[in-house]
């Protein structure tokens, strides 16, 4: 089994979408376990704060099969194909890691090219999974967390908890 790990995030009615998809992640991969969810300002666009948090859980589906049921379920919870790149959007997710893999291929790069400096990421996935080394051998996500420029992580934990099994239907 591989070890994955995505971003989570929401700019538009975000509690209602983060569930939503939390619930579809559940469903799709049972060993899904989430961080705690953070409020920060929008990034590359002026809007509304968004939610974010990150999921792991383990998977045998290939990157190219977990990309596509990964935009499957963005497309469950409201985003739409044509949605753009740097604006509101109902529900983001992105593949930060893949075990251990370091390349490119069809949509995607790994590990995440803006992981390490992005709070919004990196913040969250320290939370959950603090030991797991940054591929392919480097420090643990919670070295690379101690070493961010703390100044400059405007994260404010919410009470939201995605791991609630309601987590879909709570208000």
């Amino acid at each position: 089994m591989t070890q994955a790990f995505v971003a989570i995030g929401s700019n538009v009615d975000p509690t209602l979408h983060l569930r939503q998809a939390a619930s579809a992640l559940r469903r799709e991969f049972p060993t899904a376990r989430f961080s705690p969810c953070y409020r920060n300002a929008a990034f590359g666009f002026q809007g509304a704060d968004f939610l974010n948090a990150v999921v792991g859980f383990e998977t045998q589906l290939s990157i190219t099969a977990l990309l596509a049921a990964l935009r499957r379920i963005e497309f469950e919870c409201g985003r739409g194909p044509q949605d753009p790149k740097w604006g509101p959007r109902a529900i983001d997710l992105d593949l930060l890691l893949y075990d251990a893999v370091v390349g490119s291929g069809a949509g995607y790069v790994l590990p995440r090219p803006d992981l390490t400096r992005r709070a919004y990421m990196l913040g969250p996935l320290a939370q959950l999974a603090p030991e797991f080394p940054y591929p392919p051998a480097g420090p643990t996500i919670a070295q690379l967390w101690q070493s961010y420029p703390q100044h400059e992580a405007a994260l404010q934990r919410t009470g939201l908890d995605l791991n609630a099994p309601d987590a879909s239907a709570a208000g």
